[in-house]
């Protein structure tokens, strides 16, 4: 990406494609239709980092196309470039709460040469014909325990955000609802 680094290690301009955060093109805030890069580190109440994004490139999202989760994109929205803020998710708001327990599943039910393991996650089709994403739980001898449940389900999510960039998302990513990032979009 390029760019100078601050004290934290992470690069806080924009990525090349992005118009420099002293224009006015970035200066407005977060509404439904823009894409957003933000940096982030994701904790759990002990404290944990579950997930950041220091020391690489922003996460990019389309406001309002359920990218991220609700509570965060809500939590977003009015934000302008440069604001920095902690965001306290439910579960509610966030990977949702729990609902059933894995189910066991004969391991013969899956492709004979596919890997498997704890926290993997593939879609699985569920009685209507929808596909629906599902977590491997457990494998154990010819059983897999497979969830429902996103392993961060009951979670309460805190995100320490900073808002990088903003711009209009196009015609396209916005019917596709997501953003399209210089030299990463593949259909």
């Amino acid at each position: 990406m390029g760019g100078a680094s601050t004290a934290h290690g992470m690069d806080r301009r924009p990525p090349n494609g992005y118009v420099g955060v002293t224009s006015g093109a970035l200066m407005s805030a977060i509404v439904d239709g823009k894409v957003v890069l933000f940096h982030y580190t994701l904790t759990n109440d002990a404290g944990e980092t579950l997930d950041s994004s220091s020391g690489g490139d922003p996460m990019p999202y389309l406001h309002g196309a359920q990218n991220i989760v609700p509570g965060l994109e809500r939590q977003m929205t009015g934000k302008e470039v440069g604001a920095k803020f902690r965001a306290t998710v439910p579960p509610e708001e966030g990977y949702g709460v729990r609902d059933g327990d894995p189910q066991e599943v004969p391991r013969s039910a899956f492709p004979a040469d596919m890997e498997m393991a704890a926290g993997m996650q593939f879609l699985a089709t569920d009685d209507g014909g929808e596909q629906v994403p599902v977590w491997i739980a457990k494998v154990s001898g010819d059983s897999v325990w497979v969830d429902q449940n996103h392993p961060l389900s009951d979670v309460t999510l805190h995100f320490d955000v900073e808002v990088v960039a903003i711009r209009d998302g196009t015609a396209e990513e916005v019917t596709h609802g997501h953003p399209h990032m210089p030299g990463h979009h593949h259909h």
